[in-house]
């Protein structure tokens, strides 16, 4: 799983955790490291001290009152016959003693034959002796997984001349300090299972927090509509950070309810502009012949012409078509404009739809239903609206040359009633789809295409949908879907 599909809330959880992990393999890491040095450094200084005083112990021998022998290297073996056995019991560290040249004078090895290389110093370590600035040298070796440190320095008499090498073979014995170091990590285990307990509760606590002041703002957001009144975020408790991005959206909210209103009203204040100009030159339509009339009435009237009656009877009967195509108009207006309060009843949709057909004669409407009787919550005289308007366009839309098939069908499922109205009509264009419900939209040469934005919003009114499916020159079908309550 990718970590940017991860929610906030886990991240951070995540993250915790993991931060606690990695503090704690650091800091163990550190540990280890420290004691190692602490035990290499330990062991140093140990065979320092040590080389210190058997220096001290061997010289203080060479110049007892008990040493009868004279002080130089050949009498070494003698001196310290018996005394080297005395010095590596009281130090807890062999002791072997070489000449200047490097052989071995005397060893602490009681009763066992030195190793060859006991027997004598390498050169390379003679030369390192010799020409050190403390002549001092520390050989370190690894065996079998054990470190070795043997130490090599001149013992000296009293006028400060060179007598012998006094060589110590250490071994580095970690058994105490690897001891202290597992029972250190042991306690450091169980204190860092604690505080990754800890953590774990502390990182749920914390991001729940985080998130949940986050997931308000979000649901927020995402409620924020511009048609509706939004409220603010109401958020206590909480970061700087939240608070400032709370703050930027709650005047977010305030700015957009000032632009909703301005919108509003200037949508409003169009539209009307619009209406004004599209019924101004709907009415001016039928002025033009109107006002020809009568100047052409005007002009040819004579009262001796034996024909009068009959022209007279022309021209009012024109000027009475173009009044009522004005009345048309103003009624079609006046319905867009001022819907009537809706007024639900329980009815029976298939007959309200039956009587909504009744008004019209042609004969190539065809109605069916699902069953006799599907009952549903709808105003009466807005669903006769809807189905008549739908049907009268599709009559319009039939072309003279066409024979006509209208189908009305009325079904249901468990929750919503379905209304169809299909037929074999030129169809709707492609660059007219978008526009169809747009009030003032109209293919047609009369009218002023207000019927089928009434009809949306009856629909819309009612909780419910109209869509439709349209082929060029195969025909439309519109379909009003809304709940049966």
């Amino acid at each position: 799983m990718k970590l940017k599909k991860l929610s906030l809330r886990t991240r951070i959880f995540i993250a915790m955790i993991l931060l606690v992990l990695l503090a704690s393999i650091l800091i163990s890491v550190v540990v280890v490291y420290q004691y190692k040095e602490q035990s290499e450094d330990y062991h140093t200084d140990r065979l320092e001290r040590k080389e210190e005083n058997i220096r001290t112990h061997i010289t203080n021998v060479l110049n007892g009152r008990q040493n009868t022998w004279e002080i130089k290297t050949e009498n070494i073996p003698y001196i310290f016959k018996e005394e080297v056995y005395s010095i590596a019991h009281v130090h807890k560290l062999q002791i072997n003693l070489y000449d200047l040249d490097g052989s071995l004078l005397i060893s602490s090895k009681a009763n066992l034959k030195p190793n060859e290389e006991d027997k004598c110093i390498n050169a390379e370590i003679l030369n390192a002796i010799s020409h050190g600035v403390e002549h001092r040298y520390v050989d370190k070796n690894v065996e079998n997984g054990e470190t070795f440190l043997s130490s090599y320095t001149y013992i000296k008499d009293k006028k400060s001349n060179s007598l012998a090498i006094l060589n110590l073979p250490y071994l580095e014995s970690d058994d105490f300090l690897n001891m202290e170091l597992n029972e250190f990590l042991e306690r450091l285990r169980y204190a860092f299972f604690l505080i990754l307990l800890m953590a774990i509760g502390i990182a749920f606590l914390l991001s729940k927090f985080i998130t949940k002041s986050l997931k308000t703002i979000s649901d927020k957001i995402n409620a924020t509509r511009l048609e509706k009144r939004n409220q603010k975020i109401e958020v206590s408790d909480t970061s700087e950070e939240i608070s400032t991005l709370v703050t930027s959206y709650n005047s977010m909210i305030d700015d957009l309810e000032e632009s909703a209103i301005q919108l509003a009203k200037s949508e409003r204040e169009q539209a009307w502009r619009e209406m004004a100009k599209q019924v101004a030159h709907e009415i001016k339509n039928p002025l033009t012949p109107m006002r020809l009339t009568v100047q052409n009435f005007q002009r040819k009237f004579n009262p001796e012409d034996p024909e009068i009656q009959t022209k007279v009877d022309e021209y009012s009967k024109t000027l009475i078509q173009q009044i009522d195509t004005m009345s048309s108009i103003a009624s079609a207006f006046s319905n867009f404009a001022k819907m009537p309060a809706q007024q639900n009843e329980t009815l029976n949709v298939v007959n309200i739809v039956k009587l909504a057909l009744d008004i019209f004669n042609e004969n190539y409407i065809d109605f069916s239903a699902e069953e006799d009787e599907i009952i549903a919550k709808v105003d009466r005289t807005q669903l006769i609206r809807v189905v008549t308007n739908l049907v009268k366009n599709a009559i319009q839309a039939i072309p003279d040359e066409v024979s006509g098939r209208i189908e009305v069908n009325v079904s249901k499922t468990e929750n919503q009633v379905l209304i169809t109205v299909a037929d074999n009509g030129s169809g709707i264009s492609e660059e007219n789809i978008d526009k169809v419900f747009e009030p003032k939209f109209t293919t047609k040469t009369s009218g002023m295409g207000l019927g089928l934005a009434m009809v949306k919003n009856i629909v819309e009114n009612h909780n419910g949908t109209i869509n439709f499916t349209t082929q060029k020159n195969i025909g439309t079908t519109f379909t009003v879907i809304f709940p049966k309550e």
